[in-house]
């Protein structure tokens, strides 16, 4: 059947998983940098993608595609949001940091200032004890390789979730706004890096927000390849 379904321009488009993150139905993948349309039956041809193109890439055209299956988008939606209760690592903790690893002689002791567990975004829970009164790192996992010093200048303190939107192909935007929502957040803080397709971090955290209905002090910090906060 011929109706209207998006088209992406692969020479325009810089791989930053914004559309990726905007399809509710799930019908964009970012494959080798570049996102792509891989389920054409799940595309309902609205666009809700297309203005959080920040190059353009994304138009409507209006040619042979299957039918939007709805069916198989709710289904699909399912599978992804659930949660993997079966998993032993995927079951919440909350750690003590009163110690410190062992240090080589002459060293500084080492200290890991994740508070608690899982830390994923896609695994966390909506709602856990560790949530209440947490002043919120949202950060791109990239960051704690990047800046050496994340743990000590980011973490300490604060309740870390990570994720990477250009790899993980999911939408943060509704798992984190059920997280602001639904717990007492006292601050969030946004960890990305310099690159393109960490804005689809950025863009999730900034739509969580705004859809949470609450005014939270929220500040972004960006770090370089090279290790160093982003002077604006």
């Amino acid at each position: 059947m011929k109706r209207q379904i998006i088209h992406i321009d692969e020479e325009k488009c810089n791989g930053c998983g914004l559309c990726a993150a905007a399809c509710h139905e799930g019908a964009i993948d970012i494959i080798d940098g570049k996102a792509r349309l891989v389920r054409e039956n799940f595309c309902d041809g609205l666009g809700d993608c297309l203005p959080n193109c920040p190059t353009g890439a994304i138009t409507f055209e209006t040619r042979e595609a299957p039918a939007y299956d709805e069916a198989a988008v709710k289904a699909a939606k399912a599978v992804r949001e659930e949660t993997p209760h079966q998993c032993p690592g995927s079951a919440v903790r909350e750690m003590s940091r009163e110690t410190s690893a062992p240090a080589p002689a002459g060293e500084a002791p080492a200290v890991s200032r994740l508070a608690q567990w899982p830390c994923q975004i896609k695994l966390v829970p909506t709602s856990a004890p560790f949530f209440k009164d947490a002043r919120l790192l949202i950060a791109a996992d990239c960051t704690a390789y990047a800046y050496a010093r994340v743990h000590e200048d980011f973490m300490r303190g604060k309740v870390t979730i990570i994720g990477c939107p250009k790899l993980d192909g999911v939408n943060y935007a509704q798992k984190l706004t059920e997280i602001i929502a639904n717990n007492d957040i006292r601050s969030v803080t946004i960890l990305r890096m310099e690159v393109p397709c960490c804005g689809g971090l950025e863009f999730a955290a900034k739509t969580a927000l705004q859809n949470s209905g609450k005014f939270i002090p929220w500040q972004v910090v960006t770090i370089t390849i090279d290790g160093r906060i982003l002077e604006e």
